[in-house]
């Protein structure tokens, strides 16, 4: 393993110059130290991956080294070596912290084995703790990016009911929103290393294989069922179940999310056997469920049961004080991952994008983004590098009436003046009569427009 830097510490000087010697050998960078108070003191300038100390040492032992160590950088994996008489104190040691104890003299064999084991340990280690951070920070209510009153107000909510973990959240918002961005800061928001994160898509599963899905199933419980399966509600015990596209769940199965709801068990498909449905249940939709509920495709029990907590998410289009700094959130994640300058977006650029109006979303907003970051080179982002519809940059309804309104035209009437004329009109009018943020739109120069 070439390039790691190992660490020892032992106030015997022969045995410091052999295993250095062993240890350079096997390609690794190697510090040595012969006290502990000196290795504490090279530890603050010298970065490592593995400490190997002796046991015994005259004012900071090996175990005493270790705790000190271990305050600032818990997971540095540790390695004692001991005389044949304090093996029991090794032992004791490795309870405290230590990841193995090498017994002097040492076996040239066994020792690349026990520093191959704790760097291998130690890499796991560090690995994990990053996780643990990326997750809480990527799922955190503090780290979803918001200036907007409304949208402050939604995470105010969110995180209330995050502290009741048997309330049902229901959360509403149009494709592209964030719902399960949200769901999951609310599942991780409970101060504990939750159970699992588990989303099932309703709309995206064939009916006849959702219910196998959500609830599992026993072998022969229909043709092909071969073996035993874990359903997601099992995979999600102590954790939250995010139900995702509620409404397009078919009504067989919403009387049986219902019992499970109600009951707080289900069975196995082809089983009797009872079991626990101890995981919060958040459900999200872009459906409008009252509605849903009046025209019979879903059930009215079941949306009171799941209503408990309503939460609408909403769309960027009415919190366009967002988009900025949503541009710079994901141009730092493009420059980051795929190594480019992306010095940013011109204004030119940023105003096309504020005056957008976003059917997809942040989803929408972040392709946009990426796209544009692959193409450009260290130059900034202008509005010819966004792949943005013309027609989609007017507001409202307003492409759509155009466009309806231009294909109404007779031959005699069609005219690239009378085009740009109706375009110029009804542009207008949509903006409530302001030149300014028309000509925005239509992406032309003010005095050009007033022409």
């Amino acid at each position: 393993m070439p390039n790691k830097r190992i660490l020892i510490v032992d106030d015997e000087e022969f045995t410091l110059l052999s295993l250095k010697s062993q240890l350079q050998q096997l390609g690794y960078e190697v510090f040595s130290a012969a006290s502990g108070e000196e290795a504490l003191l090279l530890l603050e300038s010298q970065a490592v991956e593995l400490v190997i100390t002796d046991l015994v040492m005259p004012t900071i032992d090996g175990a005493l080294f270790m705790q000190a160590v271990h305050e600032s950088r818990p997971s540095l994996p540790f390695i004692v070596m001991t005389a044949k008489g304090s093996i029991e104190n090794a032992v004791e040691t490795i309870r405290k912290g230590a990841i193995d104890y090498l017994e002097k003299p040492i076996n040239p064999l066994t020792f690349d084995l026990v520093v191959r084991r704790a760097l291998e340990f130690g890499r796991l280690s560090c690995e994990n703790e990053q996780l643990r951070k990326n997750y809480g920070e990527s799922f955190s209510f503090q780290d979803i990016i918001t200036q907007s009153p409304t949208m402050r107000t939604v995470l105010e909510l969110a995180a209330r009911v995050a502290a009741s973990p048997r309330s049902t959240i229901s959360l509403y918002g149009e494709s592209g929103v964030g719902k399960e961005v949200l769901a999951r800061a609310i599942h991780s928001a409970a101060g504990r290393i939750p159970g699992k994160f588990v989303a099932v898509n309703c709309a995206a599963i064939p009916e006849t294989l959702l219910e196998s899905e959500l609830f599992g199933h026993v072998r022969g419980a229909f043709t092909g069922a071969d073996r035993d399966k874990e359903g997601k509600f099992g995979l999600a015990r102590g954790g939250t179940m995010l139900l995702d596209e509620i409404g397009d769940m078919p009504l067989s199965l919403q009387a049986k999310l219902l019992r499970v709801l109600e009951e707080k068990t289900f069975e196995k498909v082809g089983s009797s056997k009872p079991l626990a449905a101890d995981f919060r249940v958040i459900v999200a939709t872009h459906h409008n469920l009252a509605e849903r509920v009046r025209n019979g495709t879903f059930r009215e029990d079941l949306f009171h049961r799941i209503n408990v907590v309503p939460i609408s998410i909403p769309p960027l289009r009415e919190r366009r004080e967002d988009i900025p700094l949503l541009v710079e959130h994901f141009i730092g994640f493009f420059r980051k991952h795929l190594g480019k300058t992306l010095p940013g977006l011109s204004k030119k650029a940023m105003d096309q994008l504020v005056a957008y109006d976003w059917p997809g979303n942040i989803r929408e907003l972040r392709n946009v983004l990426e796209y544009a970051s692959i193409v450009v080179s260290d130059e900034l982002i202008r509005p010819e590098h966004l792949r943005l519809p013309m027609a989609k940059t007017l507001p409202g309804n307003a492409s759509k009436d155009i466009i309806e309104y231009c294909v109404a035209l007779s031959p005699e009437e069609i005219s690239l003046d009378a085009i740009t004329g109706i375009i110029l009109d009804r542009t207008l009018r949509n903006c409530g009569g302001n030149k300014t943020k028309a000509a925005q739109i239509l992406k032309v120069n003010r005095k050009i427009f007033y022409r």
